[in-house]
């Protein structure tokens, strides 16, 4: 036996043996703390679920200046231009001329922020009623918007008095329509789908506003495209757009305040 095992194994002093356990390595445990930023509200939330929740709320954010951007950069435009009347000529017309480039930008910044609100709403919503196809739904007239800023209508209705006036329908304009056609009964579907979910969580309130109004705004809708409307048609259409477009930015503050508190103490 070498010597150091024999001074290992050797009685200590007073004959007692040293146990076993004595010359064998012990556990180390190791706990892992899970760290919590509390909020205003007095909740707790980990850091990444904190992170991740305002993005989401971010992401609403824009569903609520969507519709705003729209109608008072329209406005605005329309009371600017000179020749626009707002009792003939659709906010589409506004696109055409030297100062069109500011409607398409209003177009695609409000068409952009929808896509956005839609992915927050998803991301919102989670599982359950509604969580897939309203945002699908809400992203496809978004992405309408887009397409409707990139391809303009044709000049019509005398306006803009510079250009001359289309005796048919081009290209363009043809996309332009087609993508109103299909981008405005997604929204007044988004917001019937929404309807479902909001009265499965009790609001029954904002559920009713939104299947009373996205029937109408599809009546407003194919009464201008189809003319049934006459000369209402255009005023009809517009009345039609600020009201479906405020009830879009209400919605996404309603599903903003669903969303915890992340206001950091």
């Amino acid at each position: 036996m070498t010597p150091l095992v024999e001074s290992v194994n050797a009685p200590q002093e007073g004959g007692t043996k040293p146990r076993e356990t004595d010359i064998m390595s012990t556990t180390t445990t190791k706990t892992t703390a899970t760290t919590t930023i509390p909020t205003r509200a007095g909740t707790v939330s980990p850091p990444e679920q904190l992170t991740a929740d305002r993005v989401t709320k971010s992401l609403l954010g824009y569903g609520v200046i969507a519709g705003p951007i729209f109608v008072v950069s329209s406005v605005t435009q329309g009371l600017l231009r000179e020749g626009f009347d707002f009792s003939r000529h659709p906010w589409s017309a506004l696109s055409l001329g030297d100062a069109g480039w500011i409607q398409v930008v209003t177009f695609l910044v409000s068409g952009l922020s929808t896509v956005a609100a839609a992915i927050g709403l998803r991301r919102a919503l989670a599982t359950g009623v509604g969580a897939t196809w309203a945002p699908r739904l809400l992203a496809v007239f978004g992405l309408s918007l887009v397409v409707a800023g990139l391809f303009p209508i044709d000049p019509m209705g005398g306006f803009p008095a510079d250009l001359p006036q289309a005796t048919g329908i081009s290209g363009h304009a043809m996309v332009h329509l087609l993508s109103g056609a299909i981008g405005f009964p997604c929204l007044a579907a988004a917001l019937l789908v929404l309807a479902r979910r909001l009265s499965r969580e009790g609001f029954g309130r904002l559920a009713t506003a939104c299947r009373i109004i996205a029937p109408l705004f599809l009546v407003g809708f194919f009464g201008m495209a189809s003319g049934g409307l006459g000369a209402a048609g255009v005023p009809a259409f517009v009345i039609a757009v600020v009201t479906v477009l405020g009830l879009l930015s209400i919605v996404s503050v309603h599903r903003y305040r669903q969303m915890p508190d992340t206001a950091c103490r």
